[in-house]
């Protein structure tokens, strides 16, 4: 089947078998290789995108299910050669190791200060349960998390 999706604001098609995954659409056919396959059970995260705006675990969404929405990767998120201010904080904070659950992190994070601009710690953490982390212990995740929320609040005033 011929899939369309605006990926990183840009319209990509591709022909696909229409059991194809999201993150597999993004990884193969678009060449976005930034959203990783963790588990392909929807248990650790390493692969969440934003689709319209909100976090999804790409293995769980076929590629014809996105059909005509945006998507954005943590390749799109920043501006060019600009970090995300999300990306900066993680970077800032110490916020990955190994680096593999950190586009997933970036991303679910970013929807999560979306959603909610001025998160408590408790309410980060919460947030973060569907991403796992097998470095870090997560303490530096949410520093960095409530560091670019406080950015963010900062920016809107």
């Amino acid at each position: 089947m011929q899939v369309s999706i605006n990926v990183n604001g840009e319209q990509q098609s591709h022909e696909v078998e229409d059991r194809t995954l999201l993150v597999q659409y993004l990884r193969d056919d678009c060449g976005l290789t930034g959203t990783n396959v963790g588990c392909d059970t929807t248990s650790c995260g390493a692969c969440t995108v934003l689709l319209d705006g909100e976090s999804v675990k790409s293995c769980t969404v076929l590629a014809a299910q996105a059909e005509g929405q945006d998507v954005t990767t943590i390749e799109g998120l920043g501006e060019g050669e600009e970090l995300h201010p999300m990306q900066r904080a993680f970077q800032k904070h110490h916020g990955l190791q190994c680096g593999y659950c950190t586009p997933g992190m970036v991303m679910a994070s970013v929807s999560l200060v979306e959603e909610n601009p001025n998160p408590t710690e408790e309410q980060v953490r919460s947030g973060l349960e569907g991403n796992l982390c097998r470095c870090t212990g997560y303490h530096n995740i949410v520093q960095a998390v409530l560091s670019a929320a406080q950015e963010k609040q900062g920016a809107a005033e």
